[in-house]
């Protein structure tokens, strides 16, 4: 067997610090003021070897909050001659771009980021649609740039260590994963999450976590069944996905916005079974239980938020000119939209941006 995604150096167990630099100041622009983006932009600042030059928001004053906040060399926001993220673009110091806006309009924001010559890092979902994100890596590739979808989950050690133990055998083959993910979020149209223009819903919100482990433990699936429920305003509420594989194993995936649960991965194998401790998007041990030994637990202690993984390799890339990660490629996350793209069909889940790319 082989690692389905590789373990980036950062999260080695041999690994420095991810604090630790790996070459030269990179300077980075944060476009969105958010949460998301006020969490992973605490962790940004930790890294010895990243620049917080610029943050952009539409409105002026918020940016120059969260500048002040987070240590930002400057700030902008929408004015009467151009936006706060022309503005952003424009500056030289500002080598990468963080993008932490609602999923519909990362396109757009990516868009305008690789073609003013940054590279870029984007939250997931990379995009709305698989033909979005095909068009973001077709211009990376043009450019010569640095493209990568920010799915944290991808680059932590304890993941990283448990797809180890399922590729070392010592859970034999591979039966079935089981993962879940889920929260009851308050209903209100304004919000993101339940806004269809900005990609609400459970699906591109949730679903990438609990498919980081059934890609790394099985790869992409042979086919997708899924089953759900979408409220009066189109947006999915919840669904579960069975996916199904040419060996016989399956994944169980449930994504929901209306339930809690113990938000773990399971994975079975016919040595044995492993279990997420925590979230598990962001798990801090896991459990391995095998048929003819003891039961043994591994942990973790996490470093900031534990995004700083994911910036880490994104920093590590810029600057040894690459311009894809192997742990988190282009390919996967296009395979991933696909997948996602298919899902939506089943439910009749459709977005604006469906229609304009």
């Amino acid at each position: 067997m082989s690692l389905r995604f590789p373990t980036p150096p950062c999260a080695a167990s041999n690994a420095p610090s991810p604090l630790s630099a790996t070459g030269r100041p990179v300077g980075w622009g944060v476009v969105s003021t958010g949460r998301i983006a006020n969490t992973v932009t605490g962790d940004l600042a930790l890294l010895q070897d990243s620049v917080l030059h610029a943050v952009s928001s539409r409105d002026a004053q918020r940016a120059a909050a969260f500048a002040e906040e987070h240590g930002f060399a400057t700030s902008f926001g929408d004015d009467a001659q151009r936006t706060g993220l022309q503005a952003l673009l424009a500056e030289p110091e500002v080598e990468a771009v963080y993008i932490a806006t609602p999923h519909g309009q990362h396109f757009e924001v990516a868009h305008q980021a690789l073609t003013a010559g940054k590279h870029v890092l984007c939250e997931k979902s990379l995009t709305i649609n698989a033909a979005e994100a095909l068009e973001l890596v077709e211009l990376a590739r043009s450019r010569g740039l640095f493209l990568m979808e920010a799915v944290w989950t991808r680059f932590l050690p304890a993941v990283h260590r448990a797809l180890e133990l399922v590729d070392s055998g010592e859970l034999g083959d591979i039966a079935w994963v089981r993962a879940d993910l889920g929260f009851p979020a308050p209903y209100d149209p304004s919000w993101r999450l339940w806004d269809p223009a900005a990609g609400g819903g459970a699906l591109l919100d949730l679903a990438v976590y609990p498919l980081t482990w059934a890609l790394g433990c099985l790869g992409f699936p042979a086919t997708v069944q899924a089953v759900g429920h979408l409220n009066d305003d189109g947006v999915d509420t919840q669904e579960s996905l069975t996916l199904g594989y040419a060996s016989g194993a399956q994944a169980q995936l449930l994504c929901s916005l209306t339930g809690a649960g113990p938000r773990e991965a399971v994975v079975s194998g016919s040595k044995g079974w492993l279990r997420t401790s925590g979230p598990l998007n962001n798990p801090t041990s896991f459990q391995v239980t095998p048929l003819d030994g003891e039961p043994r637990t591994v942990s973790f202690e996490p470093v900031g938020r534990n995004y700083v993984y994911e910036l880490r390799e994104a920093t590590r890339c810029i600057q040894q000119g690459l311009t894809q990660s192997p742990t988190m490629s282009w390919a996967d996350s296009v395979d991933t939209m696909r997948l996602l793209d298919g899902v939506r069909n089943q439910l009749g889940v459709s977005y604006l941006n469906d229609t304009t790319v």
